[in-house]
């Protein structure tokens, strides 16, 4: 029997990460839009009330969560910004491969300094000219005696600034193309790893992303993930589980920009009656509704499918981020435009939310990508 009703616990990390989000997120959301920098207090709070690293082992200081409890604590983040929610989502992202290939010795060591630290970790995957095409991958890591000899170039890597260490996919072998590509653990204060400035972005503007140079960037061959050439199977393991979350931080700014603009539809009073009584305004919050439900049963499925090993959970995956994105982006457009003038001003967050999830879009594998993936599972199916 199939049962949307979440247990006990799960409604506990629900209202967990909203009390959290109303308390730290909500309030700084337009702020650190404005400063457009890396939101460190709100980091550190999250990591004294547990809300960092919520994924991870509980013996390596996270909280055990599944797929699908992670979900709903990433709702409740986006619900408040994406922009700060990402920099906690994205701490999930780098870790995730020392999750899925990491020995307990590395583990312990990496997860042990991130939250020694309270710091971040980077995902470094993207270069300028191999962002969905992961095979195009450039960077290199050759192996010297007992040291990785990395050099590259990396490009909208979030967190990377803030970043105590980075996960680095690079080729050992470049004759070999990405079936050399390997995951390795570079910390950032190793000498030749140069990040330039955080770009300036149109939305997420309190997430920081950053192009990174390295220039022969010594690390031990002990911080390899599991095997060489296993990198690119890795990339798409952890894009697998993170799609998720990537879609549930477009539900939950959806789901703000939709209640803000039906509340503000409600009290705005045009021709002796609030708009809202208009069949045209009416319908488009029944469809942001609809929308947002469908999105929502969409992630859940794709993260129990994932829970249960089934075949088919990376086209769902891939369904969830994309339906939930391409959604959010509707729901926020047309939350604008049912608030007229004043959803156009930086007052309302409707604004914001509308140059946020444009980003969800792109990130992560575009949407376009995400088709791709879905196409092919079903013509191999």
């Amino acid at each position: 029997m199939v049962d949307f009703n979440l247990e006990e616990k799960q409604i506990a990390i629900r209202e967990k990460y909203r009390d959290f989000t109303a308390r730290w997120i909500t309030p700084n959301a337009l702020k650190y839009d404005d400063l457009a920098e890396f939101p460190w207090p709100v980091i550190k709070a999250a990591y004294k009330e547990g809300i960092m690293n919520g994924p991870l082992p509980k013996k390596f200081g996270g909280n055990g969560y599944d797929l699908f409890e992670s979900s709903l604590a990433a709702e409740e983040l986006g619900a408040g910004c994406i922009g700060i929610g990402i920099g906690i989502e994205a701490n999930t992202l780098a870790l995730t491969p020392l999750y899925l290939a990491a020995n307990e010795e590395q583990q312990k060591k990496f997860y042990g300094l991130i939250n020694e630290v309270q710091g971040v970790a980077g995902y470094c995957l993207t270069e300028p000219n191999a962002g969905s095409d992961v095979q195009g991958i450039k960077s290199s890591a050759i192996k010297k005696g007992d040291k990785y000899i990395i050099n590259g170039h990396k490009r909208f890597i979030t967190n990377a600034e803030a970043s105590t260490f980075l996960t680095v996919f690079a080729l050992t072998d470049p004759s070999r193309g990405s079936r050399s590509l390997s995951a390795i653990v570079v910390p950032t204060n190793t000498p030749g790893v140069e990040i330039k400035p955080h770009l300036i972005k149109m939305g997420q503007r309190a997430s920081v992303q950053n192009e990174i140079i390295f220039h022969d960037v010594e690390v031990p061959t002990s911080n390899l993930l599991g095997r060489e050439g296993e990198g690119f199977l890795l990339a798409m393991k952890t894009f697998d589980r993170t799609r998720n979350g990537v879609g549930s931080l477009a539900l939950g700014a959806a789901r703000t920009a939709y209640e803000t603009s039906k509340e503000w539809a409600k009290n705005r009073i045009q021709f002796g009656k609030p708009i809202a009584a208009n069949q045209a305004i009416a319908f488009m919050l029944a469809d942001m509704e609809v929308m947002i439900e469908t999105s929502r049963l969409l992630i859940w499925r794709s993260a129990k499918a994932y829970e249960n090993g089934l075949k088919e959970a990376s086209k769902l995956s891939a369904m969830a981020k994309l339906y939930a994105s391409d959604s959010a982006m509707k729901i926020a457009t047309d939350a604008v435009q049912i608030m007229g003038g004043d959803g156009y001003t930086h007052e309302f967050m409707v604004e914001k939310i509308m140059r946020d999830v444009k980003l969800t879009q792109i990130y992560e594998g575009t949407n376009q990508v995400q088709r791709v993936v879905i196409s092919k599972s079903i013509l191999k199916g």
